[in-house]
């Protein structure tokens, strides 16, 4: 008799067993690796669901709660930052994948070049003592400014924190490619080579950044194409006195514009951005079909002039962006929201550029880290930071927040996009609510 009860036992256990695998592949199927793309599915991962399982509880959550199988496909709502830099290093191929393989339909190459006058993928001209393994090779003794280690007094104090400079334009094409990526991080108190390459924030991670492999901007272009996602990229301003080397600042906006014409790249397909109005402004005036969805990012927190409550302060105005034939403006997510009677509301700001016809792409998403304390640059108008709030209490108080926040940017103020660290947060907000 109990040789029979657990034959029963068992056959009944593998039953169950099958059921569950069958329910996980229907899920597989509908869920997490739904929608092809050129070469990959779509794969959300974890992290979506812990920060919808985080957030408090109401309408929002229980709508996402809902999407929890999908389908999941690919969405121009989510952009790729630098790849999917939060966890992969930045501007490399394995970065650039990842952030495909989340669903971002748009990703971005930042622009730069190296000392023959070459295009390449790099957040900053002069970060690769950050960003690669430049200081560990031979090609050290030719950055700007070589290594020099921390100095602690006889107390044993940090007196002068360590520092190098080492940038694209102090090595060749070939040079750089000779690198390898990893996470952007430095240790101001080290040493040695070894100790300052590191310091990655303890919320992000070493665990891909063994091997990451640098692009050119060409070979984003082609990557891009084979992943059947559009392009941002972003020409970053100069570290080098222009013109470089007979190279000005027209050439560099037009050696950007014209690579992807080589590579015949619709301009539909290619958000081209820059924070000088001026970049904008040519390729308006000399490319008219980049020109068209050109993306002129605001960076004017940094002028002590400029106040994003007050549009006195702002210089171009919305209305005079508008008549220049700016279609699309960049801010920083934070100058787009406001707390008012203790909840997250469009901003003055985000009203002015939306009345006055403009579209809206904003940055960056899941880069503040964890937001138990608040987070920081990117929510300092919702968590207290930034200087005279409409309203002093801050909202922000634990990771699910970040989704009401996206809520008020998708739905209220009626952004195009949001650039992210970790695409698949917004892949997943996207599909949910339906979004292109």
């Amino acid at each position: 008799m109990n040789r029979i009860i657990m034959i029963g036992a068992a056959i009944i256990v593998l039953v169950l067993y099958a059921v569950s695998w069958a329910d996980t592949g229907e899920r597989s199927r509908h869920g997490h690796k739904s929608s092809k793309s050129p070469g990959h599915d779509i794969q959300l991962g974890p992290r979506p669901f812990f920060l919808v399982q985080d957030m408090d509880q109401g309408p929002l959550k229980e709508k996402l709660e809902s999407c929890e199988f999908g389908p999941f496909k690919k969405t121009d709502f989510s952009i790729g930052h630098r790849g999917a830099a939060m966890q992969f290093p930045e501007h490399t191929l394995q970065s650039y994948m990842a952030a495909a393989k989340m669903g971002a339909g748009i990703i971005e190459c930042d622009v730069t070049f190296t000392q023959d006058k070459e295009l390449v993928c790099r957040h900053s001209q002069c970060d690769l003592h950050t960003t690669t393994n430049i200081l560990e090779t031979e090609l050290a003794d030719k950055c700007s400014v070589p290594f020099q280690p921390a100095v602690y007094n006889a107390e044993g104090n940090l007196v002068t924190p360590a520092s190098a400079q080492c940038c694209t334009s102090d090595i060749t094409l070939a040079e750089f490619k000779s690198l390898k990526g990893k996470m952007d991080a430095s240790n101001p108190r080290a040493t040695t080579v070894s100790e300052y390459m590191k310091g990655t924030a303890d919320w992000r991670t070493d665990l891909y950044a063994t091997r990451g492999t640098l692009l050119t901007h060409r070979e984003s272009i082609a990557l891009f194409k084979e992943l059947g996602v559009k392009m941002t990229p972003e020409l970053k301003s100069p570290s080098v006195l222009m013109p470089f080397d007979g190279f000005s600042q027209e050439d560099y906006a037009q050696k950007m514009i014209d690579e992807y014409k080589e590579a015949r790249v619709p301009a539909s397909k290619v958000y081209a951005q820059s924070f000088n109005i001026g970049d904008v402004l040519y390729w308006i005036a000399n490319e008219p079909d980049f020109g068209k969805q050109a993306v002129y990012l605001d960076g004017r927190y940094d002028d002590p002039a400029f106040d994003h409550r007050n549009p006195a302060t702002w210089s171009p105005t919305m209305e005079q962006l508008v008549a220049d034939q700016v279609q699309i403006i960049a801010p920083p997510m934070w100058m787009l929201l406001e707390i008012e009677d203790g909840e997250i509301k469009p901003s003055r700001y985000a009203k002015a550029a939306k009345d006055s016809g403009l579209d809206i792409i904003t940055w960056t998403f899941e880069r503040d880290g964890p937001l138990t304390n608040g987070g920081g640059f990117y929510f300092q108008t919702l968590n207290g930071q930034n200087p005279n709030p409409i309203d002093p209490d801050a909202v922000i108080n634990n990771d699910g927040d970040m989704y009401q926040a996206l809520h008020v940017l998708a739905q209220d103020v009626g952004i195009l996009g949001i650039f992210s660290d970790w695409p698949a947060t917004v892949s997943y907000y996207a599909n949910c609510m339906n979004l292109k």
